[in-house]
């Protein structure tokens, strides 16, 4: 009698926890964000080289210079990787982790500014915050974090944040609305 051993519930990104009897739904749309991130830097890091070669004045300092330089670009555009699964959404960026229980929120926000952030809190200090778009793009996401942000609002945990949840899911519906008709030629 064999026995099969499975890899973590997490998939490809092995960074993020595994859970023991859920799956992990992921942002779709991080992928390619994170590629645009990394062309961008590239392309930064490309031009200056051969700006400052043209011109004669490119040294070992220079390279290391810019190289820097493109660095803090591509971690200013990289996206937090959102992820999610029953009661639990983590998101992951250059530098590490943070994830709150879904389950156990206490606060959801949005920061207003040049790019909206969504920001969640629970109530063991566990803070994200992410760009609400994210949730328009993965509706799966927005499904797992609506469940567990009525099951605080059922627990009594969530006392601030029940309107602002509840304008994310008129802009989710508007969008899909507008998707199903420019799909449908009704636009």
């Amino acid at each position: 009698m064999s026995r099969r051993i499975e890899g973590p519930a997490s998939g490809r990104f092995p960074d993020v926890p595994a859970y023991d009897d859920g799956t992990w739904v992921h942002d779709r749309t991080w992928a390619g964000e994170a590629r645009s991130a990394v062309g961008c830097a590239v392309l930064m890091l490309g031009l200056l080289l051969v700006f400052d070669a043209g011109s004669g004045r490119l040294t070992a300092v220079r390279f290391l210079l810019w190289a820097a330089l493109a660095f803090a670009l591509f971690a200013v555009l990289l996206p937090a990787r959102v992820s999610a699964c029953e009661d639990e959404l983590v998101c992951q960026g250059l530098f590490g982790h943070r994830s709150v229980y879904t389950d156990r929120l206490v606060a959801v926000c949005r920061s207003d500014g040049v790019a909206q952030r969504l920001v969640l809190r629970d109530e063991f200090g566990g803070r994200v915050e992410f760009d609400p778009r994210i949730l328009v793009a993965n509706p799966a996401l927005w499904r797992l974090l609506d469940e567990g942000a009525r099951a605080s609002a059922a627990g009594g945990s969530l006392v601030c944040g029940t309107t602002e949840l509840r304008r994310l899911s008129e802009r989710l519906d508007r969008e899909t609305a507008r998707t199903v008709f420019r799909i449908s030629g009704l636009d």
